[in-house]
């Protein structure tokens, strides 16, 4: 019988790699506050009555907004 596990090691180099998209989006609205998250990254959801359940569902339909939220993330737990 042979071990058809296979293992995935795809995600090895990935800093974002167990990080949730709402514990992030926690941490930066913990960090910046609303205001300044919206002057950081300009989205509606951020700027216009904002919500961490809002912004959620923006960002899991909007890779390019997701992917701004990310960046600013690592850039933010870096320093």
């Amino acid at each position: 019988m042979t071990n058809n596990i296979k293992t995935d090691n795809s995600q090895d180099n990935n800093p974002l790699h167990g990080i949730r998209l709402i514990d992030a989006l926690e941490f930066l609205v913990e960090k910046y506050g609303w205001e300044e998250l919206g002057c950081e990254i300009n989205i509606n959801c951020f700027t216009n009555n904002p919500s961490i359940n809002s912004s959620l569902k923006f960002l899991r339909k909007t890779q390019w907004a997701r992917d701004k939220v990310e960046k600013l993330y690592l850039n933010t737990v870096k320093k």
